[in-house]
């Protein structure tokens, strides 16, 4: 924030304080201007002009207290995970294990911000690697049909919603199927023990998992900036934009044998050794500590 003017004649006659945050061309702020006038008379001399340019300042001071916490917020991008948000400032960022809906343990990153009491976070999982994670790790019998690793990426928003609504003590307030940027997903609003509020977003693009969290304290709006702003990006950064409604495809198959090229669903429907409708055990997993 900078003073551009404090307390300087204005071509009117005025006192004038200006203040101006300057422009970032790399990080999207949110401006503000302020700008108070007060009649200077000839009364009192330079004292009186003097007297005023202090009141004037501390008035300055206190009025950009407030808006100040809300211009930290900027453009965030991070090009290894593919996405972009608006959001308080840098992030935290901590490499995490996803565990999987079939007990894979998946590479993942969660981006962290604490504004005040609200919190927010991005957790990206990499799917793209599925087939081989889930071909090295030792299942029973009932679960190793190949076409399981294929169920973890399927599944896998259904499957992060689900931790979310076994919390304990939450009320679900919303949850229903949402999509941003045509790219389908899932939003779940929850009420907290503490009486704060969650917002959720998850995503499924190009195998990976977005889970947009965002959790305000009793009585603070909706973070709308936060949860209307993701994007996702191609390997140069840019905002991809699709012209229809975006599904995730699934990879291609590459390994042989178990879980390898060719293999296929048995023609009785539904992997081999799947509980009904093809569903896995949905206490499994957890999801990452907030």
């Amino acid at each position: 924030m900078s003073l551009s003017r404090v307390a300087g004649h204005s071509a009117t006659g005025h006192v004038l304080c200006s203040l101006d945050k300057p422009r970032n061309g790399r990080l999207f702020q949110w401006p503000f201007s302020a700008i108070i006038l007060l009649p200077v008379g000839s009364a009192g001399g330079r004292s009186y002009f003097m007297r005023v340019a202090r009141i004037l300042a501390a008035g300055c001071v206190l009025l950009v207290g407030r808006p100040l916490f809300a211009q930290e917020w900027i453009r965030y991008q991070n090009l290894d995970d593919r996405f972009a948000v608006t959001a308080p400032g840098q992030p935290t960022i901590e490499k995490i294990k996803w565990k999987s809906e079939y007990d894979s343990m998946f590479p993942a990153t969660m981006h962290r911000w604490q504004q005040g009491p609200n919190r927010y976070t991005v957790t990206v999982v990499d799917y793209s690697d599925s087939e081989a994670i889930y071909t090295a790790n030792q299942h029973s019998a009932d679960f190793q049909a190949p076409m399981y690793w294929q169920i973890d990426i399927l599944g896998s928003v259904q499957y992060a919603a689900t931790q979310y609504r076994q919390k304990p003590d939450v009320k679900v307030t919303f949850d229903a199927f949402h999509y941003i940027n045509l790219v389908t997903g899932h939003e779940l609003q929850l009420t907290n023990p503490d009486q704060s509020r969650t917002y959720v977003g998850i995503y499924l693009h190009e195998n990976r998992l977005y889970i947009f969290d965002a959790t305000v304290v009793k009585g603070m709006p909706p973070p709308l900036i936060f949860q209307q702003s993701p994007e996702f990006l191609d390997a140069e950064g840019n905002s991809i934009r699709y012209r229809t409604y975006y599904f995730n495809r699934l990879p291609e198959t590459r390994l042989a044998g178990r879980g390898g090229r060719g293999a296929a669903a048995p023609a009785t429907g539904g992997p081999q050794g799947a509980p009904p409708g093809g569903g896995g055990p949905i206490q499994r997993g957890t999801p990452p500590q907030q």
